[in-house]
């Protein structure tokens, strides 16, 4: 599991999510090909699935925080090569069979999956405000593309820190050295 992942699935375990790492799910997609039908089946990875009795969610997790960050156009599908990180989100025969093959592995109704997105880093303001209203409109399962930045995700782990029983976990760890040492700005002025 990647570095913020690890921070995305603390968070999502603050909603009593059980959090597994990546999982595959194939689909089957007809090729180009014009002299006759063929398929190919390819592995669709979801980053990370939760799960509890009455939902089941599947997240794309992407960083980029040493890069220029989640561009609106890659997320959306909108011409370059770089929209295929995003074919879950943007494709809608990926998203829909994988959505279908998560409801049939794991005993779910369509109406208590959710998909969402998780960003590190946003390219620009202006590109994550597109992104959101875009995901507005993007039913996938029980409702829209669900959004979520690093504010989010830090402020639920930073909460997760604040308890005293032990967890092994590195970054709840990291955070409590942080916080001992005074290296961390307190929640307040956050």
């Amino acid at each position: 599991m990647e570095a913020f992942e690890q921070f995305v699935a603390l968070s999502m375990e603050s909603e009593g999510l059980v959090v597994s790492g990546a999982l595959k799910f194939n689909v089957t997609r007809k090729t180009r090909k014009a002299a006759y039908d063929e398929y190919q089946t390819h592995g669709f990875e979801v980053d990370l699935v939760g799960a509890r009795r009455d939902r089941l969610v599947l997240a794309t997790v992407k960083s980029f925080f040493g890069s220029r960050g989640v561009v609106a156009s890659h997320v959306k599908g909108d011409g370059t090569g770089y929209a295929k990180w995003y074919a879950l989100l943007n494709q809608a025969d990926v998203r829909e069979a994988v959505v279908n093959g998560a409801a049939e592995r794991f005993g779910y109704d369509l109406d208590q999956i959710e998909m969402r997105l998780y960003a590190g880093r946003f390219s620009t303001a202006a590109s994550e405000a597109e992104i959101r209203e875009w995901a507005k409109s993007q039913v996938i399962g029980s409702g829209p593309l669900q959004v979520y930045d690093t504010k989010h995700v830090v402020a639920k782990v930073r909460a997760a820190a604040k308890s005293k029983q032990y967890r092994d976990s590195a970054v709840l760890a990291t955070l409590k050295v942080l916080d001992a040492t005074g290296a961390l700005v307190p929640t307040s002025q956050t």
